[in-house]
């Protein structure tokens, strides 16, 4: 082997260095991310493609705990379906996200910890729709009950396509983003960024924020807001008790 052979070699290996311990400038980053970013939406683009030939099927279920709907203008029925269309395909690329968000901050990571990226993709998925599932077949129907309730004689319930549509929407996704909070929790110990001393000194202050976070992310009514708040201060308490007991942070 040559001497430039050599040098050339050294050279590549300082290089893959560099950019396994994540010192990749700033330019690079940003170019990372936009990639990241167009790979993500081409993902929903093919998962809202698969989605519409299930749109019908999509609709029935969603719209199962109430039954009949209406729309009130020309265009509500068709904007609607474009908008489950989305919403459907976001989720259907919900793996393919996620794998690049945490792909983003892999060069932030060890060795080690990077390892642990394997369960983390799949975990925080199950989590997010494990969330969604618990809204929409425990939470939604006890909520729609609620304000069906109000029917009378004289006030009869006509809820319209778009509006339920809207009202399911903001309902559940925040439960799925709330039900990675374990998971977050989790992956911040492991980094050293929390301990289990500072998860418990501030548990009531949690308390206290997770029903200013249910007023401020779902419907504004009281029962979507305790619906929201309660798992919050469980799957915090959830992943205090793994930090502090199984982690030992």
């Amino acid at each position: 082997m040559t001497v430039n052979e050599e040098k050339l070699n050294t050279q590549t290996e300082e290089n893959a260095e560099t950019a396994d311990d994540g010192s990749m400038p700033l330019t690079a980053h940003l170019e990372e991310l936009r990639s990241r970013i167009i790979k993500s939406l081409f993902a929903i683009a093919a998962g809202s493609g698969i989605a519409y030939f299930f749109l019908d099927e999509i609709t029935k279920f969603l719209t199962a705990p109430v039954g009949k709907l209406y729309y009130m203008q020309p265009g509500e029925a068709f904007f609607t379906y474009l908008k489950i269309d989305i919403v459907a395909g976001f989720l259907i690329a919900l793996p393919v996200i996620f794998y690049h968000v945490w792909k983003f901050f892999l060069p932030a990571l060890t060795k080690s910890e990077r390892a642990v990226l394997g369960l983390l993709v799949p975990t925080s998925v199950i989590l997010f729709f494990i969330g969604l599932a618990f809204a929409f077949f425990l939470i939604l129907p006890i909520a729609l009950k609620f304000f069906m309730g109000f029917t009378t004689e004289d006030l009869q319930s006509m809820f319209s396509f778009q509006n339920y549509f809207d009202f399911v929407l903001t309902f559940l996704l925040p439960f799925g983003f709330v039900f990675e909070l374990p998971l977050v929790v989790i992956v911040l110990a492991q980094l050293g960024i929390l301990t289990s001393e500072f998860l418990g000194k501030y548990r009531r202050i949690i308390f206290f924020v997770s029903f200013i976070l249910g007023a401020l992310l779902t419907p504004p009514d009281v029962i979507s807001q305790i619906s929201l708040a309660f798992p919050v201060i469980l799957l915090y308490e959830a992943g205090y008790r793994i930090v502090k007991h199984i982690l030992r942070k």
